[in-house]
C-alpha cells in the first residue's frame, strides 16, 4: 500500500489525517511525457489573482537558504483535498505540515455533468485551510492539481478561476495520463523487490487508473501500458441504482459495479495480456495500491482506530485477505 506523499519523505510534523471514458496508451518511454513543460498536462486559468506573492505555482524568491526553504503539493480529487508540505533534508524530505478533508467535489456530477455549489464551497472551504498553510509555512514552490470531477465538469474551467480569485491557488486540471504518470513517481519506490511487471493502481473518487510497469534497479519504473477509466469510489456509487435495504439487493448492485468495472477495463487487459503471461512463470504479478481506497482498505485489515500513514504505507495484503474484505464490505 503507498500513501500519496513520495516514500522518501518521513514525517516529522503531520497535521491532516492523511500522510473520462477509457483512456490508455501503450508506451516505449521509461515515462509518460508531460504534456507542457511549465504546466504538466494541465489548462490553466486566465483569471489569476494580481499579487504575485500569491500565485503558488511558481517559485517565489525567498532569502532563506535552501534547506530551510518549504515545498508543497496540493491535489484536488472528486472525493478529497490533501495537502503536503514538506523542507529538504539531506537527500530527502522530512513532512513539516498535511492536511487532508473529503469534500466530495464530483458530488451529483454524474447525473448533472456540472460541479454543484454546496460541493464547490466545501472544496473551497478546504482551499483556503490550504492557503493559510502554505503562506504560515513560508513555502517556496507548491505543485497543485485538480482531476476527475474538474476534467468532466462542464464548469470545471470556472471554478478553478474562482479558486484562484479567492484564495490564491492555481489549480492544473491535469491529464489522466498525468495522474496515472505522478501516480508511479509518488510511490514506485515501496514496489516489493523482484523483477518482471508490476501494476500500480490508484482508485480515487471520480476515476481509477492503471499502470502496466517494469522494475529498474535505481531508476523509475519503464511504462509499457496505462489505462484510465471514469470509475471511482463516487462516480461509480452515483452512476448505479440507489442502494438497497436488503442483502439481494446490494449483492446485485455490487454485481452490476463489478460489471461496469470489468467491460471499462477488457481492453487494457487484453493489451497487457501477452506481457504478463511471458513473465508469469518465473516472475509473478506484483501489485501496487495508492491514494484513499487503497489505503482505507489496509486501515480496516490492520483493524485501526484511526488513520495512521506510518503503519499503512508498505504494508503488504495478500490477495486472499483483501478479497475477503472487500467481500465483507460488500
Amino acid at each position: 500500500m503507498a500513501d500519496d506523499s513520495p516514500p522518501a519523505m518521513r514525517d516529522k510534523e503531520a497535521n491532516g489525517s492523511e500522510c473520462k471514458q477509457g483512456q490508455g496508451r501503450q508506451a516505449a518511454a521509461a515515462t509518460l511525457p508531460t504534456d507542457s513543460a511549465h504546466r504538466p498536462g494541465g489548462r490553466t486559468s486566465e483569471t489569476a489573482p494580481s499579487d504575485p506573492a500569491a500565485r503558488w505555482h511558481v517559485a517565489i524568491p525567498r532569502s532563506s537558504p535552501f534547506h530551510r526553504q518549504a515545498f508543497a503539493a496540493i491535489d484536488l480529487g472528486t472525493n478529497n483535498c490533501r495537502l503536503l508540505i514538506a523542507r529538504p533534508d539531506g537527500e530527502h524530505f522530512t513532512v513539516i505540515d498535511a492536511f487532508s478533508r473529503v469534500v466530495r467535489l464530483g458530488e451529483g456530477l454524474a447525473q448533472s455533468g456540472r460541479l454543484s455549489q454546496a460541493a464547490m464551497d466545501r472544496a473551497l472551504g478546504a482551499l483556503h485551510v490550504c492557503a493559510d498553510k502554505l503562506r504560515r509555512r513560508n513555502v517556496h514552490l507548491a505543485r497543485s492539481v485538480a482531476t476527475e470531477a474538474c476534467r468532466r465538469a462542464d464548469n470545471g474551467e470556472l471554478f478553478i478561476a474562482r479558486v484562484a480569485s479567492e484564495t490564491g491557488i492555481l489549480l492544473d486540471i491535469i491529464s489522466a495520463q498525468e495522474e496515472a504518470r505522478l501516480a508511479v513517481m509518488g510511490c514506485h519506490l515501496l514496489l516489493e523487490e523482484g523483477e518482471g511487471p508490476a501494476m500500480i493502481f490508484d482508485i480515487g473518487g471520480g476515476s481509477t487508473e492503471l499502470v502496466l510497469v517494469e522494475s529498474r534497479h535505481g531508476q523509475v519504473p519503464k511504462i509499457h501500458d496505462w489505462q484510465s477509466v471514469p470509475w471511482g469510489v463516487v462516480s461509480l456509487t452515483e452512476s448505479c441504482v440507489a442502494e438497497p435495504e436488503d442483502a439481494v439487493g446490494r449483492a446485485l448492485r455490487y454485481d452490476e459495479m463489478r460489471r461496469l468495472v470489468r467491460d471499462s477495463l477488457a481492453p487494457f487487459v487484453e493489451r497487457i495480456a501477452g506481457p504478463i503471461e511471458r513473465a508469469e512463470g518465473n516472475h509473478p504479478l506484483r501489485l501496487l495500491g495508492t491514494s484513499g481506497t487503497v489505503t482505507t482498505l489496509a486501515s480496516l485489515h490492520l483493524e485501526l482506530p484511526q488513520y495512521d500513514r506510518r503503519a499503512v504505507d508498505g504494508l503488504i495484503v495478500s490477495a486472499q485477505d483483501m478479497a475477503q474484505l472487500c467481500e465483507r464490505l460488500a
